[in-house]
């Protein structure tokens, strides 16, 4: 027999279909071990030895791998193509071995870019050993991670309480969003004016020219500073006479951006698209895993988490092919573009990410996709081939009109596409953080100047000054830190999700109008860290513990060696911090927070001066809850102010105060969609209250943590929709369902509600993610026994976290101890249904019976047992 293992269900099932009946194809469900989440897991003084567990859910996975391991002649590890795919390879490998599951077994692994019949007939063709210096790279990560955040975050509950490490790279990643805000604090505008005129070049034909130079000097930004400056140089304008003193024409080429990285399919997605780079990253899983295209599942783009540019010969082939067809040879470069990565730390070990068949037309597919993959599908294959077209061809004027011997000059620039080039097809997005365009200089317009020459006089028709003031830096988006990530070298393209996920999650960050905002709790914790482990947070030394991670996956470096000398200095750092009193720690922290916590008044007085004693000091203390602001004069003074959080509260619109808000029409109903504020929260709502009826207008409530300045009009739709079919499951053929409730987003599946937690969102999550969430929970459906005799309600056997039990309706009974669960038939059920369960949950009858036996034993008892325990007391200390 012949033993595949990969990762998930709906892999399994698409790759089985290709290798054919002689091949048996099992998923591990993700990662089959891990560390646990307590002390001792990894140990410096053992040589850095792990201790990896598994879990409950993956228990489960690990017996039928074993148990058909052991049935196997060949056994082939076919986990993604790269190093988190390498590591679950080996974990697989090592519990088979310990498992004595492998004698005789030959083992390979099998690596594939793309879900395609031809990338899977070829992978299995060619396999390999596994990667033992990949592998070595993934155990120093993981060591490092664990090591960081278990000696790191004890540091932090001590010192700051409240507070938790935001990991090894996330609490970088937020160092930049809070230097970021720190600039934008202490920034102070300022003023500067430009000046423009209107020439008429005759006919009523008009140009529009900026001023460059005054009185025979070039203008910087600050030449003109104020008011009085730009009139100034409006009067002298108005008192001049013009004519044409130079025309320069030029022709320039803009050139297509590459083929999709991870970073830059996120950050693209995020411009264009509105996705976030959890939704990203999810929906292009779904689509690499696979979509039903004509009774075939087929996976649709090669693998998303990569940082190579490159594409395989064979794609350039079918894209060159489809240029020349589709849009004709002029659009057809003389020969394929060639792209290098400028990512720091790139691996072009994979390809970039690319529809795994190019002549699959967005159109032709998007009937087998839900909405996110249809769009996420049709960005992919426009940039794809875009990257293989023509460049775009501009014809640039520039025309300088002066007055006299060139003491007045203002500029005429305009341009015209010549030749659309790749434009025809697609322009790279905006970033709607800094508001300049990518490095193509896409979203040009067609600026069109009249024919002028050199001598022509113009005549000047109007002047116009304009006011100007300098901005603030701009708050990162999720696609411009992304960006910067990348260019600092810190994380790997498979962490970004993940980084920003954990910055909201712990609410050290929120996101408000697509831009990262530092919360206060976020502002402390990256002051201690930078304050009392600068080096740790240093952006260059993040960065070169990617490099040497990536010489350990290289061969040339000893992972155990990067680790020791990683570890003897940190742990030496965290020793010495453990001895600063909590005192010593807020008193560098209210330093360093002064600017943000206690800003200047405009009336200059103290912004310290404590608001309800006058003579007391404000100052950042720290409660069994975490940090505040309170008053020097405490106990007498019990002034305080919370930090604010206002991701922690839904409550932050006032402006709902006076009447819901109007999000859009329903395009299904053409009802209002509205946004309003409640008792218990804020919720959407679809429709009005019509009067006289008792129905409800359809209402759904945010989910917990969620900003309402970032519901729009398709996230609130989406709301209303829930709960939503997911899809059904593979092996049984019920349906999941999505959905929010009280508790927070779940899924419903056969009877069953499982949490979703992380980055799985109810609007989003797919029926891949969907089973392997099911399968993670390690919850299975209940067991019906039969009908109950009286109301004919089904009998079930369940399992809950104090063990198994059986239930009718809401009464519900534990099983004894010796009993095990396939074992209960309905009279036994039945027998302890009736007796009632002592427990919660118990049956009516019995409840009512034992309350009123204690409260008659009660009255009796202390007359009885007091004057025995009074004596047996005084026995036991005598003996003492």
């Amino acid at each position: 027999m012949n033993l595949v293992i990969v990762e998930s269900p709906a892999k399994a099932k698409t790759i089985n279909k290709y290798l054919g009946a002689e091949y048996t194809v099992l998923a591990s469900y993700g990662h089959i071990r891990d560390l646990p989440s307590k002390d001792g897991s990894v140990q410096p003084g053992d040589d850095f030895a792990m201790v990896w567990e598994s879990d409950a859910r993956s228990q489960k996975h690990v017996r039928e791998i074993i148990q058909a391991a052991k049935k196997a002649d060949h056994l082939f590890l076919a986990t993604d193509p790269d190093r988190e795919g390498e590591a679950i390879a080996w974990h697989v490998l090592e519990v088979l071995n310990k498992g004595k599951a492998l004698n005789g077994v030959d083992v390979k692994r099998v690596v594939f870019n793309e879900i395609t019949k031809s990338a899977i007939l070829d992978a299995f063709s060619h396999p390999r050993d596994i990667d033992g210096e990949m592998v070595n790279a993934y155990l120093a990560r993981r060591a490092l991670d664990y090591l960081v955040g278990f000696t790191l975050s004890p540091v932090l509950w001590r010192k700051l309480p409240g507070s938790r490490s935001a990991g090894r790279v996330q609490s970088v990643a937020l160092r930049l969003i809070c230097e970021r805000e720190d600039e934008i604090d202490i920034f102070v505008p300022r003023e500067y004016w430009s000046v423009r005129a209107d020439f008429d070049t005759g006919a009523g034909v008009m140009v529009n020219a900026a001023l460059t130079h005054l009185d025979g000097k070039k203008l910087d930004k600050w030449a003109l500073p104020d008011e009085a400056a730009a009139q100034a140089a409006v009067g002298a304008i108005r008192s001049g006479a013009f004519s044409v003193a130079a025309v320069e024409k030029k022709q320039t080429k803009r050139h297509p951006a590459a083929p999709f990285t991870t970073s830059t399919l996120q950050q693209e997605a995020s411009r264009k698209l509105g996705f976030s780079a959890k939704r990203t990253m999810q929906t292009a899983q779904r689509l690499y895993e696979g979509a039903s295209i004509g009774g075939e599942t087929v996976g649709l783009i090669t693998y998303m988490r990569t940082d190579g540019v490159q594409m395989a010969a064979e794609a350039l082939t079918a894209c060159r092919a489809l240029i020349a067809r589709d849009f004709g040879e002029a659009y057809l470069p003389d020969a394929p573009r060639v792209y290098k990565s400028k990512a720091k730390n790139a691996q072009e070990a994979h390809e970039a990410v690319r529809p795994t068949d190019l002549t699959r037309l967005p159109k032709a597919v998007a009937a087998f996709l839900d909405e996110d993959q249809r769009r996420l599908y049709e960005l992919i294959w426009k940039r794809t081939v875009a990257s293989q077209m023509e460049s775009v061809v501009l014809d640039q004027v520039a025309v300088d009109i002066a007055s006299g011997p060139r003491e007045i000059v203002l500029r005429a620039t305009g341009s015209i596409i010549a030749f659309d080039g790749f434009y025809r097809l697609y322009h790279e997005g905006r970033d709607e953080t800094t508001g300049d365009a990518e490095s193509n200089g896409n979203d040009e317009k067609e600026r069109i100047l009249p024919e002028m020459a050199v001598g022509q006089a113009l005549a000047c028709k109007t002047v116009l000054p304009q006011q100007h003031f300098t901005q603030p830096p701009p708050r990162y988006s999720e696609a411009s830190l992304v960006r910067k990530l990348e260019e600092l070298g810190i994380g790997r393209p498979s962490t970004y999700a993940s980084i920003i996920s954990v910055l909201q999650e712990r609410n050290y960050v929120r996101l408000e109008q697509r831009r990262f905002i530092p919360e206060d709790r976020g502002r402390v914790v990256t002051a201690f860290l930078t304050n009392f482990f600068k080096r740790y947070m240093e952006y260059n030394f993040t960065a070169d513990l990617e490099d040497k991670l990536d010489d350990i996956s290289g061969g040339r470096a000893d992972w155990k060696q990067v680790l020791r000398d990683f570890w003897t200095a940190f742990s030496a750092s965290v020793e010495d911090i453990g001895q600063l009193r909590v005192r010593e720690v807020l008193d560098a922290l209210n330093d360093l927070l002064a600017p943000h916590f206690f800003p200047q008044k405009d009336d200059g007085k103290d912004p310290r001066t404590c608001p309800t004693c006058a003579d007391g000091q404000l100052s950042l203390k720290l409660g069994k809850f975490g940090a505040f602001i309170g008053c020097s004069n405490y106990p007498e003074c019990r002034f305080t102010r919370p930090l604010t959080s206002a991701g922690d509260d839904q409550n932050d619109m006032p402006e709902l105060e006076a009447g819901p808000k109007l999000l859009g029409v329903d395009p299904v109903s053409g009802l209002d969609v509205t946004l309003r504020k409640g008792p218990y929260g804020i919720y959407v709502q679809l429709g009005e209250q019509v009067e006289g009826e008792k129905k409800r207008p359809k209402r759904a409530s945010l989910a917990k943590g969620e900003s309402p300045a970032q519901v729009d009009l398709e996230k609130a739709l989406g709301l209303l929709a829930l709960p939503r079919d997911v899809g059904e499951h593979p092996e049984t053929g019920k349906m999941i369902q999505a959905g929010l409730g009280r508790f927070g987003p779940y899924l419903s599946y056969n009877n069953m509600f499982i949490s979703l937690k992380g980055d799985d969102d109810p609007l989003t999550i797919g029926i891949n993610r969907a089973v392997t969430v099911i399968a993670e929970s390690g919850k299975t459906p209940p067991v019906e026994l039969g009908k109950h005799p009286k109301d004919k309600k089904p009998v079930t056997v369940r399992k809950g976290r104090w063990g198994p039990f059986v239930q009718h309706g809401r009464t519900k009974a534990n099983l004894p101890k010796s009993t095990a669960e396939e074992d209960v038939t309905l009279e036994m059920a039945l027998e302890l249904l009736a007796k009632g369960d002592k427990g919660k949950g118990a049956a009516k009858t019995p409840k009512k019976a034992p309350k009123k036996a204690v409260k008659k034993t009660t009255k009796k008892a202390p007359a009885k047992k007091a004057p025995a325990k009074k004596k047996t007391a005084p026995k036991k200390a005598a003996e003492a």
